[in-house]
């Protein structure tokens, strides 16, 4: 094999594991390295080994990626290369998997969750046990091959002051303090749940916590949280439990603060329902273009379950509930940013906030 050492290394690790695929457990993985690689160091050898081994257990070929703590979404669209994102970038990952890889694959994600996935069922969530969340689609409905995106679990390492300079951070701990009712948009991957996380860190910390989430993510640093996760429905369709289900048991848990992952949707009316009954200090996130878009979009997914209310009853509604909306977009290079912070004046109306407090 011809190369730097970095290639020669991902070549020996590329035929001993496809060896040990083909062979089982009569393949010897050192021998195997001897014989195509004779020339490597020890420690080349000691990374290939390990490297080898990785494959082989857990996600097999994709242990190698998730041990790098900067890979934010693994992204595989059918035989073929494997896409990253990386710090906000994508980028095109040198590992390259066949159709028997990526079933195998599928396979070690939903059977440990309990999960289906064929013909039938071709699309499935689930979460890996270090909280990062999975999404698999296969054929016919993945037209090129089965689909898998994993977003990686990477909250933690984020600080309000990841997103904005001193005087915006302050002002955003302001509105926390103060028991704004805050909800956080954006676009995908813009960085909503991460400011979310970043945000509700700063609550006082003697505070009761309820957290509803479709997949966990969130971790705050507080003593007192109590974590909620939905659930869908099993392969025989029964046992699912609902975001709006979830949030209604959570206003029976006396929370001093409700804290609801993402509202996408019947369930924005219990929510706004709950924040007109006196339930203040509620964070929460949705996809929108911006504060205005909030106020629209909460008003379609609360019409969704609002059993006949009028929109006039409902705008108002929301207009009572939600204090101060957050926009926080992802730039050219990738950086996440607060583009925006704007306070709900009336229904349908939104002013910039410009300074002062909430």
């Amino acid at each position: 094999m011809t190369g730097s050492g970095d290639e020669v290394v991902t070549q020996v690790v590329d035929h001993v594991h496809r060896a040990v695929l083909d062979g089982g457990d009569s393949v010897d993985i050192g021998a195997e390295l001897s014989r195509l690689a004779p020339l490597l160091t020890a420690d080349q050898r000691a990374d290939a080994v390990g490297k080898i081994e990785a494959r082989l257990g857990g996600l097999g070929p994709l242990e190698e990626i998730l041990a790098d703590a900067a890979v934010s979404e693994i992204m595989i669209n059918g035989p073929g290369p494997v896409w990253i994102e990386r710090e906000g970038r994508l980028l095109r990952h040198p590992l390259t998997l066949d159709r028997g890889e990526i079933d195998l694959l599928i396979e070690r994600i939903v059977a440990p969750v309990g999960r289906r996935v064929d013909r039938r069922s071709p699309l499935v969530d689930g979460r890996l046990p270090d909280g990062s969340r999975v999404n698999v689609v296969i054929p016919p409905i993945a037209l090129d091959g089965p689909y898998v995106t994993i977003r990686r679990f990477v909250l933690a390492a984020h600080e309000l002051e990841a997103f904005a300079g001193p005087p915006v951070c302050r002002q955003l701990r302001d509105c926390v303090d103060a028991g704004a009712n805050i909800v956080v948009s954006g676009g995908t991957g813009a960085g909503k749940t991460t400011l979310l996380n970043a945000m509700a860190a700063s609550i006082e910390p003697s505070a009761r916590i309820i957290t509803v989430e479709d997949a966990a993510e969130l971790q705050l640093p507080h003593p007192h949280v109590v974590r909620l996760e939905a659930r869908p429905a099993s392969a025989e369709g029964v046992g699912e439990l609902t975001i709006r289900a979830l949030i209604r048991n959570a206003l029976r848990m006396r929370p001093d603060r409700l804290v609801v992952g993402e509202v996408r949707g019947d369930e924005a009316l219990d929510l706004v329902q709950a924040l007109n009954t006196g339930h203040r200090g509620c964070l929460s996130t949705v996809h929108a273009n911006g504060p205005v878009d909030v106020l629209r979009r909460l008003e379609t997914l609360a019409l969704l379950g609002g059993d006949g209310l009028p929109l006039d009853a409902i705008r108002a509604q929301i207009a009572a509930a939600v204090d101060v909306i957050v926009h926080v977009e992802r730039g050219e290079e990738g950086r996440r940013r607060v583009a925006e912070i704007a306070s709900v004046v009336g229904p349908g109306e939104v002013r910039r906030i410009a300074g002062g407090s909430c």
